[in-house]
């Protein structure tokens, strides 16, 4: 006799519970469902997504939006982390954001973007120990009450995996596309490419796939050295997939030293080729959603 997990398991994968799009299938309204709504005062939405922890998707996030708002866009991050929240550090932000006449809250703002985060209202040291349904609670107040008071670009900042908060934010939000973050490690891999086929049962537009922490060019003999191996990576991933490909992103400590002191590197360092990196990403981005 089979375990019954795994018969459970087989059952609500044969129904579709969650009323998922199958592969190959024409989208249809499905009973149950919420409509995608815009974030209001928001012209473009954009996520950031590695479907696994520690590739860098944060600092990528980070880094995109001083980008935009250093190409003219008036632009804001969102972190939807509610576990783990890192843009309050990578911003050099803290405080409780207050609330506006309408009793929605206020963004807290460096280096000309706004952001929001479940940083800014528990504290840095405080654990957010909630069940799902409090957590998406906190995640509807951060999507729809914000008073964002005008942007072009928002970029929100995705947890890792693929669970409750990917399916609320795909289901609920008008998403101008999604970008998925890498490194070329085989097990990154793996993830990235379940957040592409959720995206794309989600009917997300695929803006394309970053490489990040690829190649280190060491500062004293100026050779280059890819540190997870010569293999393929992202690109090889990007040409199964038919997802473009955005472009690398180098391994360099500089990058990590400017995050970890809350001033990345599209302000600490602007005229670098690294912060010269995440200016043409936010171009190409720019480009595929109609801003640049």
């Amino acid at each position: 006799m089979k375990p019954r997990l795994f018969s459970t398991l087989r059952c609500l994968q044969h129904e579709n519970p969650l009323g998922l799009p199958r592969a190959g299938s024409i989208p249809r309204m499905q009973r149950g469902l919420p409509e995608r709504r815009s974030i209001k005062d928001v012209k473009k939405v954009v996520a950031v997504s590695s479907a696994k922890g520690g590739v860098g998707k944060s600092t990528i996030a980070v880094n995109l939006a001083l980008a935009f708002a250093r190409r003219g866009l008036r632009s804001g991050i969102l972190d939807t982390d509610i576990f783990g929240p890192s843009i309050p550090t990578l911003l050099n932000l803290s405080g409780e954001p207050r609330l506006s006449s309408n009793n929605q809250l206020l963004p807290l703002s460096n280096y000309g973007v706004k952001s929001m985060s479940m940083g800014y209202l528990v504290g840095d040291a405080a654990p957010v120990v909630w069940r799902g349904l409090m957590v998406m609670k906190a995640l509807q107040q951060l999507l729809h009450e914000v008073d964002w008071g005008g942007l072009d670009v928002l970029v929100l900042d995705l947890p890792p995996g693929t669970g409750d908060t990917q399916l609320t934010i795909t289901q609920q939000i008008v998403l101008d596309g999604a970008i998925i973050v890498s490194t070329p490690q085989d097990i990154a891999l793996k993830d990235a490419i379940k957040g592409i086929n959720m995206f794309k049962k989600m009917n997300i537009p695929l803006l394309g796939m970053v490489q990040n922490m690829s190649l280190f060019t060491c500062p004293h003999c100026n050779s280059s050295t890819h540190i997870f191996g010569s293999h393929p990576g992202v690109k090889h991933a990007c040409e199964q997939h038919d997802v473009p490909f955005l472009g690398d992103i180098p391994l360099h400590p500089s990058i990590c030293d400017d995050a970890d002191r809350g001033k990345p590197t599209v302000v600490s360092e602007p005229e670098s080729t690294r912060a010269d990196a995440f200016m043409s990403l936010a171009q190409e981005i720019g480009r595929k959603i109609d801003l640049l």
